[in-house]
């Protein structure tokens, strides 16, 4: 499929982003469920959803063209044949109960799209479902529950886009997340690239079907970057798995998605769940790297096998930087800093999510350039809330090109 869509460098000019802004479901959040929805404590929501503004108008003023998830999401329901798949995905015996599917069900399909949207992503509790449709069943659930209880669970972790799907080169992966908690936010990204009119038959799925169980097969594009030159590194990381990477690596070879898939094997620490979290692209030749983690990786590469249908896996010599280097085809050099700042938009990792995002030119003499490395001192942050003052390799995106 011919797609005008595509995430070819994790520094090009950026052109086109996916965001999904605070809201309900961030309002959900209590000290006694955080931990269980991922996060490390209760946010600031008014706050939160200033910053995030703020961090939209930053890049639109850069003329990056850049779309909000519940907006999406609620024109993308507008579709008749749109809200049918996601409800028939989510609103199930085995999430919501036998006894209540055909109430809820009934009860969404009323709302109008930008409340399902906002429902969808925000949480549905027993407490706001109405109790002259739930009857009885719905008392059992308040009862047995408490008042905690959620028949449609909230999704506060849609606020990080690139773990959901991700873009490699001219297609996407849909994935399958690693905590249950995360599960059902490939589904609403899902139908977005599936039904809504801008992308509708317009994009390239390399794989991945969240109406699917993947068992062990786990990928979060945290973890996944397409560097350049027909190389993708993705980081075998607690949230990504050799399952998914190894298939992902298959698909990509067969389909002409790419030609090398470097696996970086990380230690399987939530400090460190993703390896854009301690590696990160600045530059073509620069990048931000937490040494105390990123030190200790070993590199592995796939390739094409001689037979169709298999993989030839072998291990790289360096490191992750030097691996880095050898693959994009730089010269080594010592430890420094850039000679000059960059301006940049930075943001929490995994906040945006790349659409259309441009090659940066390459140097005018290639053979010259080298792999510059910039220590980052903070320690990264665990579960899936920003590492205090890192920037990201999603917006890396926002790097003014």
């Amino acid at each position: 499929m011919t797609t005008t869509f595509g995430v070819h460098s994790e520094v090009g000019q950026l052109r086109k982003v996916m965001v999904c802004a605070p809201g309900r479901a961030h309002q959900r959040l209590t000290p006694s469920n955080c931990d269980d929805l991922l996060f490390d404590d209760v946010l600031w929501v008014d706050n939160a959803k200033r910053d995030h503004f703020d961090f939209i108008t930053k890049m639109r003023d850069r003329g990056v063209e850049v779309l909000e998830m519940h907006n999406l999401l609620a024109e993308t329901v507008a579709v008749p044949e749109a809200k049918k798949w996601i409800l028939d995905n989510q609103v199930t015996a085995n999430q919501i109960g036998l006894g209540l599917v055909d109430e809820v069900r009934s009860y969404l399909e009323g709302l109008k799209p930008r409340d399902l949207a906002e429902t969808l992503i925000g949480g549905l509790s027993t407490q706001e479902f109405p109790e002259h449709i739930g009857g009885e069943m719905l008392a059992l659930v308040r009862d047995a529950a408490g008042v905690n209880e959620y028949l449609l669970p909230p999704l506060p972790n849609t606020l990080y886009t690139r773990d959901t799907t991700c873009w490699i080169y001219g297609g996407v992966t849909l994935n399958p997340l690693y905590w249950p908690a995360r599960h059902e936010e490939t589904i609403l990204t899902t139908s977005i690239y599936k039904f809504h009119p801008d992308f509708a038959g317009k994009v390239n799925v390399w794989w991945g079907d969240p109406t699917k169980d993947w068992g062990l097969a786990t990928l979060e594009g945290g973890d996944v970057m397409p560097i350049g030159k027909g190389n993708v590194l993705i980081g075998m990381s607690e949230r990504t798995s050799r399952q998914a990477i190894s298939q992902l690596a298959l698909t990509l070879f067969e389909r002409g998605g790419a030609e090398r898939v470097i696996v970086g094997a990380m230690p399987k620490l939530r400090a460190a769940m993703h390896i854009d979290t301690v590696f990160t692209f600045a530059d073509r030749d620069c990048v931000l790297t937490y040494p105390d983690i990123v030190n200790k990786i070993e590199c592995f590469s796939y390739r094409p096998g001689s037979k169709k249908g298999t993989l030839d896996l072998r291990k790289n010599e360096g490191g992750l930087t030097e691996t880095m280097r050898e693959a994009l085809g730089l010269k080594k050099s010592a430890w420094s800093r850039p000679a000059a700042p960059t301006t940049c938009v930075s943001a929490p990792n995994g906040t945006a999510a790349p659409i259309s995002f441009a090659p940066r030119p390459a140097s005018s003499s290639p053979t010259t350039a080298t792999l510059t490395q910039t220590r980052c001192s903070e320690r990264p942050g665990s579960k899936s809330s920003p590492s205090p003052g890192q920037s990201s390799g999603a917006v890396a995106a926002a790097a003014i090109a």
